[in-house]
């Protein structure tokens, strides 16, 4: 490893910490590089040096008896979905693929990256986000320490559960070096049962409704009229249902039968055409092909179609939005401007206790607007202090999140 290259290789955790260590000494900070695909995500705050986990590659355990693989962080997310794949396990969450977002090859992520933000799909209403399959890591901290935390349970005795917060951070806690996750075992087949005929707020009504019927759909979404194939004239509910042929069968029509009052007419994709429509939703790909400023809003699944509205009654330009999660998840696209729409897009959400991220824009915008949502005083104090535990001399990331930091 060469300590003067701008981009230093990492091969391993005594890599990091020599790094880390020399960078603290010298008040240098790094990015944090595994295959790029989220270089853009963040504020703009473009460091020096890099440090590549590249290198840091491959699956170092995977155990399909008992639903727990290893990998080093540089690990392609690909690999690890196709050796899952053979054993007929998924990674549950299964993250969105964020090159989709800034237009890179696609399923390029790695693992490390994954985690690093959270990456969370469909699924995650029912199977939970990537932090809750986080058994445990190796990281390197922003002194330069090597640090493990869990291990191969979800049990976490220890009393402060470490995953929770570096899972998300953006790599300004700690470059990960190895992570263990939890698996399931894949679904033997799925179903998307689609409803026509009804406008977004009652297509999300009945997605809330048949979210609390007991017959285990894993994802629900509204596709707005014009967005897609699916929705030429009129915005489309769809909800999936996964498990053994039979099983889904059932579920399927139990569910038609108890929302046949609705008004909608159903129609219900196979599993080819329903696993191409939820790796759309997944990556937003019908708001993120749109050329504009792309925001992704969360809220209470209740309040999704209250803050597009407040936003259409405030002349926000939306080019295209989509609702995953029953609503709790929205999708933006704006007309680009240099504020991003900021102001309006953030009195929306917060009018219902929710936050909105900026995931496009232009460097100049992510270096003026504030990308992640702003955070009240007492969180951003506990932020403050979190950061200054981990990483005080500011090496990782420096500016990636917040600006003070």
């Amino acid at each position: 490893m060469d300590p003067a290259a701008a981009t230093l290789e990492i091969r391993d955790a005594a890599d990091a910490a020599e790094a880390i260590s020399l960078a603290r000494s010298r008040n240098a900070s790094f990015a944090i590089v595994g295959a790029g695909s989220k270089k853009r995500l963040g504020r703009h705050a473009p460091q020096p040096r890099e440090l590549s986990t590249k290198a840091l590659s491959g699956v170092s355990l995977y155990e399909p008896e008992e639903l727990v693989l290893s990998a080093r962080a540089g690990t392609p997310l690909r690999e690890i979905e196709e050796l899952l794949d053979a054993h007929r396990q998924q990674l549950a969450f299964e993250p969105m693929d964020h090159a989709r977002l800034f237009g890179g090859a696609t399923r390029s992520a790695t693992i490390g990256g994954v985690i690093a933000v959270n990456a969370s799909g469909p699924r995650r209403i029912k199977a939970g986000a990537a932090r809750d399959h986080l058994l445990g890591f190796q990281c390197v901290n922003g002194r330069g320490e090597i640090v493990k935390s869990g291990g191969r349970v979800m049990k976490n005795v220890t009393g402060y559960d470490l995953s929770k917060l570096v899972c998300g951070s953006y790599g300004t806690l700690a470059l990960l070096t190895e992570v263990t996750l939890k698996v399931l075992p894949k679904p033997e087949t799925q179903e998307t049962l689609l409803l026509h005929g009804l406008d977004e707020a009652q297509g999300l009504a009945q997605l809330r409704r048949a979210s609390g019927m007991p017959h285990e759909a894993s994802s629900f979404a509204v596709v707005p009229a014009g967005v897609t194939p699916l929705s030429p004239e009129g915005a489309v509910a769809a909800i999936r249902i996964e498990g053994p042929q039979i099983s889904v069968a059932m579920r399927r029509d139990a569910l038609i039968a108890q929302l046949k009052d609705c008004g909608a007419s159903f129609d219900v994709l196979d599993q080819e055409k329903s696993a191409g429509l939820w790796a759309e939703v997944r990556d937003a790909a019908p708001v993120v092909a749109r050329s504009g400023q792309i925001w992704r809003l969360s809220v209470a699944p209740s309040d999704g179609f209250k803050v597009v509205e407040a936003l259409r009654g405030a002349g926000t330009p939306i080019l295209a939005h989509l609702f995953d999660w029953a609503g709790g998840l929205i999708w933006l696209c704006l007309e680009p401007a240099l504020n991003a729409h900021a102001e309006t897009v953030r009195s929306a959400v917060d009018a219902y206790g929710g936050h909105a991220m900026l995931m496009r824009a232009s460097e100049d915008t992510r270096a003026r607007v504030e990308v992640f949502h702003p955070q009240p005083g007492p969180l951003a104090a506990l932020t403050k202090r979190v950061k200054e535990s981990f990483d005080p001399a500011h090496v990782l990331e420096r500016g990636r999140m917040r600006a003070e930091f």
